[in-house]
């Protein structure tokens, strides 16, 4: 496994450098910008076809710039002074734990004080060029793309926050142990509720903004889903406790072609520290499972980009605004309800059953996604 994506490039390059960035966080950051691309380009192809109206946007270009930009300048210049200063004169205690590093009050003043001086310079220099010149208000006409940075932003912002709420709520021991560490780490996210918070607070604004809610879901239906199976690459590479139960079955043949870890993995160097310790193994990462269970995240990915694909290749077809997202839900929630099955997870009681939360909430969307197509279909009819 490759707790930081820096151990997974001095894997595949043979290096040995230090790049304390955790590999799950990066592919959670990469499956934004996969969903942001690809929502992108659905918003400016529905846009052109009429879907969404056209909004007048006024831009100012040009003009002075505010002197109190040059006082932030100098602020945002010097705290990343300080923090460059940090990693550069403690370089082992940045790698070990950059977090906690980024988070405390440590620091060098001096190269602080160098990257202020750079920074306060560079903004007066640029004030003294614009200072006599005048703004001008350009008018631009732009579909509901002119939408996607706020609404990335609000996704990722409520998305990140349900995702640590709902898995914080599955997990109260762990929480109550650390719960520093389990608010500000990047291991422990629940999708379904990253899911869930990310799209009220969107809704939220696509309405308040007057957007129209059918077209604009149905444009992130393939994204959502892709964005899935992305972000369970990182749950994979990075080991991150997303794994499945004991499995000590052997391999069936007709999975003769994948290689062994395919189909039961240890997970070794796993980066939660689950399992007994790796013989002869030097640093923090140094353990494994006891026993092999089933690589549940890299099915997800498997599942994800092949679900988001199809999503992708029947957008075309489907001409009833909403139908689409009915269908992600749906599938979303099938495939979660199937994975559930070999997967590890907190389970809640209801009555006499037992059963997982993402069962649970999986359930629920499928159900909707059902309820949803046939109630659209139903609307179109009627008209």
């Amino acid at each position: 496994m490759y707790p930081t994506f820096a151990d997974l490039l001095n894997d595949l390059l043979g290096t040995s450098f230090c790049l304390p960035i955790q590999t799950f966080g990066f592919f959670v950051a990469l499956a934004f910008i996969s969903a942001w691309a690809t929502l992108r380009h659905e918003l400016i192809r529905k846009s052109k076809s009429g879907l969404f109206p056209q909004k007048t946007i006024q831009v100012s270009v040009g003009g002075p710039i505010p002197t109190s930009e040059i006082g932030y300048s100098i602020l945002i210049w010097g705290i990343m002074g300080y923090k460059l200063g940090l990693v550069i004169t403690q370089n082992n205690l940045f790698c070990d734990s950059p977090q906690a590093a980024i988070l405390s009050l440590q620091g060098d003043p001096i190269i602080a004080a160098i990257a202020a001086a750079i920074g306060g310079i560079l903004k007066y220099r640029e004030y003294q060029q614009k200072k006599n010149h005048k703004a001008e208000i350009k008018s631009t006409q732009s579909g509901a793309e002119y939408s996607l940075g706020t609404v990335t932003t609000l996704a990722g912002i409520g998305g990140l926050i349900g995702a640590k709420l709902f898995h914080n709520l599955e997990n109260l021991d762990d929480f109550m142990q650390d719960p520093i560490r389990a608010l500000i780490s990047f291991d422990g996210l629940t999708f379904y509720g990253g899911l869930i918070l990310g799209s009220a607070v969107v809704i939220y604004y696509l309405r308040k903004e007057k957007i129209p809610l059918l077209p604009y879901i149905d444009a992130a239906a393939p994204a959502l889903m892709l964005a899935y199976g992305v972000g369970r690459l990182g749950c994979q590479l990075s080991g991150d406790g997303d794994w499945g139960i004991v499995n000590l079955a052997p391999k069936p043949s007709w999975l003769s072609w994948a290689p062994d870890w395919a189909w039961a993995f240890t997970y070794p160097h796993n980066v939660i520290r689950e399992g007994v310790p790796i013989a002869d193994c030097i640093g923090k990462f140094c353990f494994e499972l006891p026993q092999p269970v089933f690589p549940t995240p890299l099915y997800e990915v498997i599942m994800g980009i092949t679900l988001a694909g199809f999503l992708w290749a029947i957008r075309n077809y489907i001409k009833i605004p909403g139908q689409l997202f009915a269908i992600y839900l749906f599938v979303n929630g099938m495939e979660r309800f199937l994975i559930e099955k070999i997967r590890v997870n907190t389970t809640i009681h209801l009555a006499s059953f037992t059963i997982t939360q993402a069962e649970f909430i999986s359930s629920i969307l499928m159900l909707l996604g059902i309820i949803l197509f046939i109630r659209l279909n139903k609307n179109k009819s009627k008209e």
